[in-house]
Parts: structure tokens; sequence; C-alpha cells
């Protein structure tokens, strides 16, 4: 038989409107062939860039598809669908509740009552493997478990639809060494055999519409997985930190009795997530914050102080005042998940994310630091080398101000800038000339 594809490549995230464009253009595509693709894309040339917290009208082959483009400032699990103004469009526009966000109530029904565990293995950043019935399923899994550490960055590798034919396929399939801290997402059944090493194994059937409560799944040992039969389930020895939320299954078990529209159903388990995350991340940014130097200890003539180093030790002595339990009702272990979560490779994502903003935040204080020093009386009693030293630092702190965009405000480096001009000025004519040409 002959086989065709369409493929969509971008550097943009944003699956849900791929996905919706790729169901317009496809048939279409596949029926009348290179002229319509031609048009499409002149189409898709036209339109407007994605501004954050824009809400833009996207026509294509006679529909227009409305997208709100999702920003900083959005509180995190609200849902945008509300923000729509509906201009009078003819057609009437084909609005897309998330422009990336998944139905993440639809991917995770079959594993509800285990949601609990599997935000624990990704924030843990075990290997998992998942295999579905087919790439989209696989995909949506994968995404949607990389997406419920939010706001928390999920800082491993994953990949949505891995095959057989991958350049990192005998590297995950070898059994000289551990798993790699990844989400694979798979649907050949050779690789049930293949990947049995893996401690995580997510085995989905087909995902439904959101209108029923599928089957949930088990946990089954490693052991019983075999190769044809097996049915679908959580295989792995992992036993969770936490206790279940039972309020939360509860909640959503009502919401498909009332016949509670999908989105809605989502966005609690969205917000259930996001309010999880924060607990366990609260403590941990309480901590760091403590770190930085205090305000007073920054001096215009001296490096900016260095932050505090991160000690495990002192962190978990701060969670008997103000660990989660301040915010979380879930009992368990928290401790223990601490004490793991530091050896995850999301740790050390989330430790150097916040050191460097803390570093460029000293560097900013300096500026304004140095600002406000009086510089004529400083450089009474220094040498000329003393003098040019100064400029040269000054300098190469505009440079970095200016390329890391640091928080400093324009005038500041305005100010500094007429500092250096002010400084040079003072020297002879011959240093002022190599300065210059500097």
């Amino acid at each position: 038989f002959f086989f065709q594809s369409l493929v969509l490549v971008s550097r943009l995230p944003y699956v849900n409107l791929f996905q919706s464009l790729l169901q317009l253009i496809a048939p279409e595509y596949f029926d009348k062939l290179e002229p319509c693709l031609e048009a499409v894309c002149n189409e898709i040339d036209q339109w407007p860039p994605p501004v954050p917290g824009q809400t833009l009208n996207l026509p294509v082959m006679g529909v227009v598809i409305q997208v709100r483009i999702p920003s900083r400032v959005d509180k995190p699990g609200s849902s945008p669908v509300k923000q729509f103004n509906q201009e009078n469009l003819l057609p009437a526009p084909l609005v897309l509740p998330s422009i990336h966000e998944l139905d993440l109530f639809r991917c995770f029904q079959p594993v509800l009552i285990h949601i609990q565990m599997l935000w624990e293995l990704m924030l843990l950043g075990e290997p998992i493997v998942v295999m579905a019935p087919s790439p989209t399923v696989s995909s949506e899994m994968v995404l949607a478990l990389t997406s419920c550490l939010a706001p928390l960055r999920y800082c491993c590798d994953y990949r949505p639809y891995f095959t057989i034919h991958d350049s990192e396929f005998k590297e995950y399939t070898t059994r000289t060494q551990a798993p790699p801290n990844i989400v694979v997402g798979v649907t050949n059944p050779f690789f049930i055999k293949t990947l049995q090493h893996w401690p995580h194994i997510l085995r989905v059937g087909e995902l439904r519409m959101s209108g029923d409560l599928p089957k949930q799944v088990k946990v089954k040992k490693l052991a019983k997985l075999k190769t044809l039969d097996t049915k679908p389930g959580i295989y792995t020895s992992y036993k969770t930190f936490l206790h279940k939320d039972k309020t939360l299954i509860k909640r959503l078990l009502k919401g498909i009795q009332r016949k509670r529209p999908s989105e809605v159903q989502s966005a609690l388990l969205r917000r259930h997530l996001l309010e999880l995350t924060q607990s366990f991340i609260i403590p941990l940014e309480h901590y760091i914050a403590s770190l930085m130097p205090l305000q007073r200890a920054i001096t215009p003539w001296k490096n900016p102080p260095q932050i505090r180093p991160f000690r495990q030790d002192d962190f978990m002595k701060t969670l008997e005042h103000a660990g989660p339990q301040l915010t979380c009702v879930l009992k368990g272990d928290w401790l223990g998940l601490y004490r793991r979560f530091f050896k995850s490779p999301n740790f050390d994502g989330w430790y150097r994310q916040r050191h460097k903003e803390m570093t460029q935040k000293l560097e900013a204080l300096h500026l304004e630091a140095i600002c406000e020093a009086n510089i004529v009386a400083w450089m009474k009693d220094k040498s000329e080398v003393e003098i040019v030293d100064l400029v040269l630092k000054l300098r190469e702190k505009l440079v970095r101000a200016r390329c890391q965009h640091l928080p400093v405000k324009e005038e500041t480096l305005q100010r500094v800038s007429l500092y250096i001009e002010t400084i040079i000025g003072s020297l002879p004519e011959d240093l002022q000339a190599v300065l210059h040409h500097h």
C-alpha cells in the first residue's frame, strides 16, 4: 500500500493549535496535493507574530481559528476560555480553549487514582516508558505527564513518540547501564521485551472522550509484564511518599456524573497538581531567598557579596515550622520526597535557574549602589592605575547588564555611562585616548 504523511515542523510548543491545524489541512492536502499546501502556506505567512497575552484570529482554508497566546503573567490554572471577545466574525471562529495545554482530564482518565504516584515519578525525574496503542495517545500521555509539574520546570528529556529507528535506540535498550532520566512514549510491542528492565512502565489503551470514567488501571509488579498479553496498567515497584488524595477523585467522579465539560474537569485537575507542586516548592523558595546577602552588605567599591551555599540539612530543619503541611492536607513522608528530589535533574535545573536570577539581582543592586556613590570623593587619593582599573570594570558591568537584560532601570545604566565619561575626563590626555580607543 501507499503511505502518506503531512508533517508540521515548528519551534513553538503550541501542540493544540498545530493538531487542529493539521486536522483541517491534511484531508484537503491528500485530496488536492501541492496547490492546496501552497495556498495554506501563503495564508499562514500572513498570520501576525504570536505576542504574549494577545488574542489572535488566524484564517486558514475558509476557517478562522481563534487563540490566545499565553503570557507569563497569566494566573496558572485559570482557564483562558472566558477571556475571548467574540468579535462579529463570519464565519464564527473555531475557538481553541488553549493553544498549548492538552485535555489533561481525558489523558489521565485511566490513571486518575494513581495521579499522586505519577506526579511523584515526574518530580523525581524517574525513567518512565509509556506504551500506547497509537502515536497520538503516546504523545498526548507523555506531554500530559511532563506538564503536570507546572510551575516547576520539568528538566529531564522526553520523547513523545519513540521508534526503533531512533539513534538512541541502542542506548535505551541496553541492560548494562541504568535507564536515563527520560519519559519515552512507544507503540511498538517489541519494546515490551526490550524495555523490560526500565523501572516504571505505563501501559494505556485508546483514550476515549471524557464522558465516562474508564476502568482504572492497576499497579502491578514489573515481573508480570508478559510480551503479548500485557494488559493496561502501571508496572512498577515504586512506593509513593505521600498518601492518595481521595477528595480529588471524588470531585472528578461527581463531575462525570453531572456531565461537567471536559475543560472544567481538566482545570480542576490542573489546579490540584499546581497546588501540590506549589506546596512542595514554596519551602524551597523561602529557604533559597534566605541565602541572598543583605542589601546593606552591597558596597559600591567592592565586588558584590556571594550568595550563601544551599545546605540540604539546613533546609530540612526549616520544614518543621515552614514545610508543605502549611499549605497541603496530604500526609506522608515529605522529608523522604525532598531527599530523593535533591538527587534529580529537576532540583538541579530549579536551583541553577534561581541562582542565576539571584546573581543578576545582586549585579543590579550593585550597579544601583555605584550610582548612589560619590565617585569624585573616591578618586581623590587613588592612583591612575586604580582609576583605569575602575573604568574597565564599570564598562564590563555595563556590557553585562545590557547583554543579560539585568533587572536594572535604564536611567541607572545611563548614569553609570556618565560616570565613566566623567572619570575618563579627569585623566591625562594620553590615557583618555587609550580608554576611548578601547
